[in-house]
């Protein structure tokens, strides 16, 4: 449990982030888009297990820390799976993709892409 002090645009971002984050492989949030790395989805057939895995690992993430979330936003995570060392990454565009979203703590103007991947990847 994340028990450090942010702003609240912080706070927000951090919302948004964990919301996407719950809804991984369900209904994706109206302006988030799930990726998996060239790397990773040349591994995955049609396993079950794996995708289960994979949504239980970013749905419940909660071990943040100074180290691996220095800004607070609950965008990015390690983890591992069968082995494998693997990662979840959050980043924010503009509505068309073209550039960095200019606020990403207003979902009215930013559409937030998680990536998975396996850790060499990053």
């Amino acid at each position: 449990m994340d028990t450090r002090t942010f702003d609240t645009r912080t706070l927000r971002i951090r919302e948004l982030n964990d919301a996407l984050r719950a809804n991984f492989l369900r209904s994706v949030e109206p302006n988030g888009k799930i990726f998996l790395t060239r790397a990773l989805a040349g591994l995955i057939q049609e396993d079950q297990a794996f995708w289960e895995a994979l949504d239980t690992s970013i749905r419940s993430f909660d071990d943040f820390t100074d180290d691996n979330d220095p800004y607070g936003e609950h965008d990015m995570a390690f983890f591992e799976y069968n082995g494998e060392s693997m990662f979840w990454k959050i980043d924010y565009y503009d509505l068309t993709f073209s550039y960095h979203s200019p606020d990403a703590a207003d979902p009215s103007v930013t559409c937030r892409v998680l990536t998975v991947g396996l850790a060499e990847d990053y």
